[in-house]
């Protein structure tokens, strides 16, 4: 018990589950909140000669049943794993925490809904904030790679946050109040040290996992607070035991002026993405005809994100005219995406050290089928879909060594 309590007061608000041989123990208030979350056994057992203390578990092997129950209660949860070979030693087993997942970290399939993002977001507050001062707000999915940060108003980083939906926001220690203070939706907060947001970490930071020496090619140079917003979600990987993260390659900003603002008012009161009524359908649910789980995650994003220039606004209806006036062209590609399934969160999985092999032989198919797809909108006799063609990547050599 010595040795869970020194463990434990590394992430006294997440709750550790405590590996003891074939399986997951959690204890005290952590065992409390787990019986009531995932319906199991809450029992006691003695701790030293007076006291007691609450006991709950699982076998080992179930953890992909119940972690899922946890971050999905809105929990962080720290996996503490046994280091070594219990017959090896004849002392109390080395012990240690392997992960940390959290809503807005996690890589595992059934925490992820496949049609919509799951981003963690940091807030950064210009000094003396107010609500009508700056931050900057920087959003993350892992599980996909992708990385945008913002600055400006309060009014318009509310917007971002209610498009983006975070599953979790990271604030500087001591800020939980002014994220309900400035901005109107519920969110599950995390704190942070606050040397983790300075201009300087938060710049070494961003250097070092994109390997460059300055930020100048991303955009944000002149956008401080969006930089440190940024550089706090990198901590907060390295925190959660997240080091293998090479998928993360960019950080795009999020351009103000192309897209129409909307609100958390708008999009619910036009049943965008949500219907008001049980019995009722919103436009993505009529609309959303796509074949692949990243297709499904694009459409959501743009119809939070409608287009203000009317030439990217053309370019996209001339791709959708072209289809329709090539019906045959439209089944064949239909038929090749269908393959590609979700590529986006393979790739990540395979950077991330977490790949299946059933997720191997999907990579090789999704692969397989970008060839033909490449080929197809190269052939077309529209320029946008010949620059889609263009950007495409069969990986060859990785596909046949697949």
């Amino acid at each position: 018990m010595k040795q869970y309590y020194s463990i434990k007061a590394v992430h006294p608000d997440a709750i550790l589950l405590f590996r003891v041989g074939d399986f997951y123990e959690t204890f005290g208030d952590d065992a409390i909140k787990a019986s009531g979350i995932l319906g199991i056994t809450l029992t006691r057992r003695a701790n030293g000669s007076a006291t007691y203390v609450e006991l709950a578990g699982f076998p080992y092997h179930a953890i992909d049943t119940y972690l899922p129950k946890l971050v999905r209660a809105g929990e962080r949860v720290a996996i503490c794993e046994q280091l070594e070979d219990p017959k090896t030693t004849k002392t109390l087993v080395k012990r240690g925490i392997t992960e940390l997942v959290t809503p807005g970290v996690a890589l595992t399939d059934n925490v992820l809904d496949h049609k919509e993002n799951n981003f963690v977001a940091a807030i950064h507050f210009a000094r003396n904030a107010s609500a009508r001062g700056n931050a900057g707000v920087a959003f993350l999915d892992i599980s996909t790679g992708e990385f945008l940060a913002a600055e400006g108003p309060m009014e318009y980083i509310d917007k971002l946050l209610g498009n983006f939906a975070p599953k979790e926001v990271l604030v500087e220690r001591g800020n939980k109040g002014r994220l309900e203070e400035f901005f109107s939706g519920r969110y599950l907060a995390s704190e942070l040290d606050d040397w983790i947001f300075t201009d300087q970490s938060a710049n070494e930071r961003l250097l070092k996992q994109f390997e460059t020496s300055s930020l100048k090619g991303f955009g944000i140079g002149r956008m401080p607070l969006a930089v440190v917003a940024a550089g706090a979600i990198l901590h907060y990987l390295d925190i959660t035991k997240h080091s293998q993260i090479s998928h993360i390659t960019k950080l795009r900003r999020i351009e103000e002026d192309s897209y129409v603002r909307l609100d958390k008012f708008t999009v619910r009161n036009l049943e965008l993405i949500d219907s008001m009524g049980e019995e009722g359908k919103s436009l993505l649910g009529v609309i959303d005809r796509t074949i692949s789980p990243m297709g499904a995650r694009l459409l959501r994003r743009w119809l939070l994100f409608p287009l203000k220039d009317v030439a990217a606004i053309n370019r996209r209806l001339d791709v959708v005219e072209y289809f329709f006036r090539h019906p045959d062209d439209r089944e064949e590609l239909k038929g090749y995406l269908e393959q590609t399934g979700d590529l986006e969160r393979i790739i990540s999985k395979v950077a991330v050290g977490r790949v299946t092999p059933r997720e191997v032989v999907q990579l090789k198919n999704a692969l397989t089928a970008i060839e033909p797809i490449k080929t197809l909108c190269c052939n077309s006799d529209l320029d946008a879909l010949r620059t889609i063609g263009e950007q495409l990547n069969p990986c060859t050599l990785i596909r046949d060594r697949l």
